[in-house]
């Protein structure tokens, strides 16, 4: 076992987004856990203790000090200092005099959690475990708009269920980006993906949206999770989305950021 390492600073531009990723299944340094239980306000350990399972309290854990040391790479505040306030829907803001400028979401699936952040942008991200049990291209008929079953059923059937994942994460992706959650009807917006190019979104015109404000990115962290990025950004301005693997606080180095 080696003592928590310390945090890198970094920079965050306002045309990016920095994506942290972190399978919480992999850490088991019981220093590396006592440090991420320290950093932790009484909310979250009360919180993560209701979890019965042991797997799912690490990835309340792991997951919620990733946000936190995450924060602290972008701004001059000490990761147990952080704190936080649900929104209306559920989804928890930044208290304080940096809950204007820097925003971040969190997804967390088994195997894996993200935190994505940027700056006084609007943002979601979402992170799928293709290969949980249950229903899946199932339930596209009830959740999917009319555009995006039929394109979904008009693949081979060995390859819907990777298309469905690919419409959820996007789908959660830009709920989370709006702040509202699932009170959004999932039917009344839908994507087009054509190999090649940036996933495109088209609204009902009860969603009150413009599809031209918001820029989608997708990526395959593991062989068997989906995830996926919204921004609140013109189509057509600049956006770089940087993915980086992590097991925080070990041995942290200057990360050598995957580009989107």
């Amino acid at each position: 076992m080696t003592a928590p390492a310390p945090l890198v600073p970094l920079t965050l531009r306002s045309d990016e987004v920095h994506v942290w990723i972190v399978e919480p299944e992999r850490i088991d340094d019981p220093r590396l856990l006592q440090a991420y239980d320290a950093l932790l306000d009484s909310g979250e350990r009360e919180k993560q203790r209701r979890f019965r399972f042991e797997r799912h309290q690490r990835q309340y854990l792991v997951s919620h000090a990733l946000v936190r040391l995450t924060l602290s790479r972008y701004a001059p505040v000490a990761p147990e200092s952080w704190s936080f306030v649900p929104n209306a829907f559920g989804r928890p803001e930044i208290v304080g005099p940096w809950g204007a400028r820097l925003r971040f979401n969190l997804s967390h699936t088994d195997g894996m959690a993200l935190v994505a952040v940027g700056l006084e942008v609007d943002l979601g991200a979402d992170v799928e475990d293709a290969e949980r049990p249950g229903e899946t291209v199932e339930i596209a008929d009830s959740f999917f708009s009319r555009t995006e079953v039929q394109a979904l059923r008009a693949l081979p059937r060995d390859r819907q269920r990777e298309r469905f994942f690919d419409y959820w994460t996007l789908k959660e992706a830009y709920i989370k980006a709006r702040g509202a959650g699932l009170s959004l009807p999932l039917d009344q917006f839908a994507f087009e993906l054509t190999p090649g190019q940036m996933p495109r979104i088209g609204f009902d015109p009860r969603m009150n949206d413009v599809p031209d404000t918001w820029q989608f990115m997708q990526l395959r962290p593991s062989a068997r999770h989906h995830a996926a990025v919204a921004v609140r950004r013109p189509r057509g301005a600049p956006l770089t989305v940087r993915w980086q693997h992590t097991v925080p606080l070990s041995g942290d180095s200057p990360p050598r950021f995957q580009a989107a």
